[in-house]
């Protein structure tokens, strides 16, 4: 059984940080690529950030390049997302995801207010 399991959200005041984690299991983590997506209300999910399988190369939106670093860690099966001065419109629920396979986690709701 596939499981994603997402944790370290939560309310944070502008500018401040956040790390999420992503559990996985299931399947073999190491082999595949993984993503975070986030939904804020009333808007489309978009692609946050993704590292590959192999050489964890990874790629940003504009939106958050140069404040999240997304990273994994193959032999503890667990993809993180750093998020670094954090603005409000960060806010939204963030998934962690495996495409390949159609993978999504429940999500973890991000609040950025002061």
């Amino acid at each position: 059984q596939v499981q994603l399991v997402e944790s370290g959200g939560g309310l944070v005041q502008p500018g401040g940080s956040l790390r999420l984690s992503c559990a996985a299991s299931g399947f073999t983590f190491s082999r595949y690529a993984m993503s975070w997506y986030r939904q804020a209300p009333g808007k489309e999910r978009e692609l946050v950030a993704a590292i590959t399988a192999a050489r964890g190369s990874t790629s940003y939106a504009d939106s958050v390049k140069g404040r999240f670093t997304i990273s994994r860690d193959n032999a503890k099966n667990t993809v993180y997302l750093q998020m670094n001065r954090l603005k409000p419109e960060d806010t939204a629920v963030y998934y962690c995801t495996q495409l390949s396979q159609n993978y999504w986690g429940q999500g973890t709701q991000v609040t950025v207010s002061s």
